[in-house]
């Protein structure tokens, strides 16, 4: 079959569901993984034809992205700060808002081969501590998580971006200390209450794990108070604390900071306009 053939049956397929951009992506984002070819193929050759048992990986994503099945899960990986993840059900796909935090993070470290020790809380893919490791080199990186299952995806990726973690698996809600300061403490943890579940696209609510996206109504800022309330003992003076929040909760969160003594409060927005992302200093 003529490649262009099999995305025009893309389109027909997913257009109903997707943006039509969305579907070209996901188009060429699966050409590439199952054929080796690059987005501008049928520009060069419009004429190109695949083979009978190559089309088989392409419409079995098909089905997959029907059923909403995320594009990133399909293929098994994806990229965050110019980095390959392998991602799977067991952890959320890094988003863009994610990496932005890194880059503030980044942008605030003068010398980058300094000597930090960085916590990360919530690991996931792993996704913001190796990042922050493979930018610093010579700082200690450490990760915490509850899932055991999240942690080994996380060292997969570790090992595939040749940095060296050092892993906890345990929740943050039970830690009591660790017997170790910080100069930075960075977290993005559950902060989607249950009432914007209604607003959320399928192919999240499905498929991406709710264990690192959900918390209660009522208390929404369970892991902030936590986790502000460790990093005031355990970040040395001085030492930073930034998180990835909850965009109609910037206010709030902003406020708890206050509350612990941290000073230099900054909320910044993400590139779509939305409280995404807060540092502040211990004092």
């Amino acid at each position: 079959m003529l490649l262009k053939e099999i995305k025009n049956i893309f389109h027909q397929e997913l257009d109903a569901s997707y943006q039509k951009e969305e579907v070209n992506s996901f188009f060429y984002m699966l050409i590439e993984h199952y054929l080796g070819l690059q987005r501008f193929v049928l520009a060069m050759e419009p004429n190109l034809i695949v083979a009978k048992e190559d089309e088989s990986p392409l419409f079995e994503a098909l089905s997959k992205l029907k059923l909403h099945v995320p594009v990133q899960y399909i293929i098994g990986k994806t990229e965050f700060m110019d980095l390959e993840f392998i991602v799977n059900e067991h952890v959320l796909i890094p988003r863009p808002e994610t990496e932005e935090l890194v880059r503030w993070i980044l942008g605030d470290i003068e010398d980058h081969h300094s000597k930090l020790k960085i916590l990360d809380i919530g690991t996931g893919s792993g996704c913001i501590p190796i990042s922050l490791a493979k930018h610093l080199p010579n700082s200690k990186v450490y990760t915490l998580d509850v899932s055991g299952k999240a942690i080994a995806v996380a060292k997969q990726n570790a090992r595939l971006n040749k940095v060296a973690i050092d892993f906890i698996q345990e929740s943050i809600l039970d830690i009591e200390t660790l017997q170790e300061e910080f100069d930075i403490i960075v977290s993005n943890p559950p902060y989607v209450r249950e009432l914007e579940k209604a607003a959320m696209n399928a192919n999240v609510l499905k498929y991406e794990p709710g264990l690192a996206l959900f918390v209660a109504d009522n208390n929404p800022l369970l892991f902030y108070k936590k986790i502000t309330d460790f990093a005031a003992h355990n970040l040395v003076k001085k030492g930073k604390l930034y998180f990835e929040i909850n965009q109609y909760l910037g206010k709030e969160t902003e406020l708890l900071l206050g509350e612990h003594n941290f000073s230099d409060i900054e909320l910044r927005q993400d590139v779509f306009g939305n409280d995404r992302m807060l540092k502040g200093i211990k004092k």
